[in-house]
């Protein structure tokens, strides 16, 4: 067996990949969701070095805790969505066959509540759109990343996403 095929197969069992037939079975159905993932402050600082974004609000605790109303430093709302990828995927299954996924863009972005650094997030995914073509599959989901213990989301979203399949093998 190739090297490259004993990657894919890894990556499927990894990634959950499910035939094209089960994945449209998804449409209008139950909502995914997935684990909870840690914010914390090393990786909102992390982010902030990433975009050069060091407003006090983000990685300043003490003054973000004398200064503001949220009890201390918040992640920024693009780390945030940004999270949308790793808590996809470890929800959602792909389609057989795909050779990369890529993000297709939004529709929607609501940021609802602050994160506050030391809280986790979670993301629940429901597919509401599914165009198959012969090379791709685009998938519109309905998004919430939902903050541990808090009555209001952290953001709602309409996401697109997009995979590249081998049509041979979907």
């Amino acid at each position: 067996m190739s090297d490259e095929k004993r990657l894919a197969e890894a990556e499927a069992i990894r990634r959950k990949l499910i035939p094209l037939d089960d994945y449209r079975s998804l449409l209008n159905g139950a909502e995914l969701v997935s684990d909870w993932q840690l914010v914390d402050q090393s990786m909102i600082d992390t982010f902030a070095d990433a975009t050069r974004d060091h407003q006090f609000i983000h990685t300043d605790p003490e003054r973000a805790l004398a200064e503001t109303p949220f009890g201390g430093t918040i992640a920024h709302g693009f780390l945030t969505l940004s999270l949308l990828s790793v808590l996809a995927f470890d929800a959602l299954p792909g389609v057989n066959g795909t050779r990369m996924g890529v993000n297709y863009g939004f529709d929607k972005v609501r940021f609802m509540s602050p994160v506050k650094s030391g809280n986790r997030v979670r993301g629940k995914f429901k597919l509401v759109g599914l165009t198959a073509r012969r090379v791709s599959v685009q998938s519109a989901w309905a998004v919430i990343i939902e903050i541990e213990g808090a009555a209001t989301p952290a953001l709602e979203a309409h996401w697109i996403t997009l995979a590249v399949i081998d049509p041979d093998a979907a």
